[in-house]
């Protein structure tokens, strides 16, 4: 009894363990609203240049997607809501978040040998319908970028 009793804690601590790797644990509602925003990003004519990147300075400076969209380098936050959440995604990125994203622009833009003349701030929302086709809807130019901005 007691051995099957161990059997299960180190099962359960090894789901645990296992959850937190994102190719072996359930894809998270975050993570799937990213790949279905990239998705939809593709079939607009953006190409994805980096997903999920973390500032070397400070780790919890993220930028969710990086997309080139022509000569235009578009940093990209992804917001993921239930179809009937009381705070849409656009209205979820407040001043906080935009201090976040304009730190984690600069330091990748910092990190380019060849930084672009021209970049931008998007906001991609995906509401999650249950039984039914997710809803995108792409949010171009938000104000970020200080008027005289160099990174």
């Amino acid at each position: 009894m007691v051995r099957l009793r161990r059997l299960d804690v180190m099962w359960s601590r090894l789901k645990t363990y296992l959850g937190h790797i994102p190719f072996l644990g359930p894809v998270s509602t975050g993570e799937r609203g990213e790949r279905l925003a990239a998705a939809f990003l593709r079939k607009q004519g953006y190409s994805v240049v980096a997903r999920n990147w973390r500032s070397p300075r400070d780790r919890r400076d993220e930028l969710d997607l990086v997309c080139r969209d022509g000569e235009v380098l578009v940093f990209i936050e992804v917001k993921t809501r239930a179809a009937g959440a009381l705070v849409s995604g656009y209205h979820a990125v407040d001043k906080r978040k935009k201090a976040v994203v304009l730190r984690a622009a600069k330091a990748y833009l910092r990190g380019l040998r060849d930084r672009p003349h021209t970049y931008r701030f998007d906001v991609v929302e995906v509401s999650i319908v249950s039984g039914g086709a997710p809803e995108v809807r792409h949010y171009e130019n938000i104000e970020l970028f200080p008027k005289h901005f160099r990174p």
